[in-house]
């Protein structure tokens, strides 16, 4: 199977359109049993998954070990408030690039600090600044990738290899740089 560079560029503007997350509006102000928590996640952030028919977003396995390893408060008579769904998201997003022992190092901070707070700065004004920056980012992302694809287009310029190792070439520069 062969990919070409512009395939793979048009994949990675796809997943950045494809990103999402779910506004602190839009969780509701009721505390949740784990089934309507897995069910929330799972109806919000299924496209931003890679493969939206076979990835799973959220399972009850999932939220019991993260409980269990404290990333999770636990939840009050089996029902989560919305700061546990906001940390939920957060663990979402980190576990793609981070370990989870890296991500309990991340939020015990945040949890400590915040969770279960109402006077002063609250876990829902933290998760409301910090996905408030997403859309600037997105397109800075954006930019970056382009820039790299239009620099990878331009290597092995030189070279006497033929079109079609050329081609190869300029594609794994490609991915070397993102």
């Amino acid at each position: 199977m062969t990919i070409h560079m512009e395939d793979l560029l048009n994949s990675i503007m796809e997943s950045f359109d494809r990103i999402d997350y779910i506004k602190a509006a839009d969780i509701p102000n009721i505390d949740l049993y784990m089934d309507q928590v897995t069910t929330l996640m799972e109806s919000r952030l299924k496209n931003s998954t890679r493969y939206p028919d076979q990835d799973k977003i959220l399972t009850k396995t999932m939220i019991n070990n993260y409980t269990k390893n404290h990333l999770l408060p636990p939840p009050l008579k089996k029902k989560y408030s919305r700061e546990h769904v906001m940390i939920l998201i957060f663990i979402y997003y980190y576990k793609g690039f981070m370990s989870i022992s890296d991500i309990q190092t991340i939020l015990q901070p945040i949890t400590e600090k915040y969770f279960r707070k109402s006077d002063g700065l609250t876990l829902e004004d933290i998760y409301e600044e910090v996905f408030s920056l997403e859309k600037e980012q997105v397109e800075i992302l954006k930019k970056d990738v382009m820039d790299k694809f239009t620099r990878a287009k331009e290597t092995f310029g030189d070279d006497e290899r033929s079109g079609e190792d050329q081609a190869f070439l300029r594609f794994f520069a490609f991915i070397c740089m993102l």
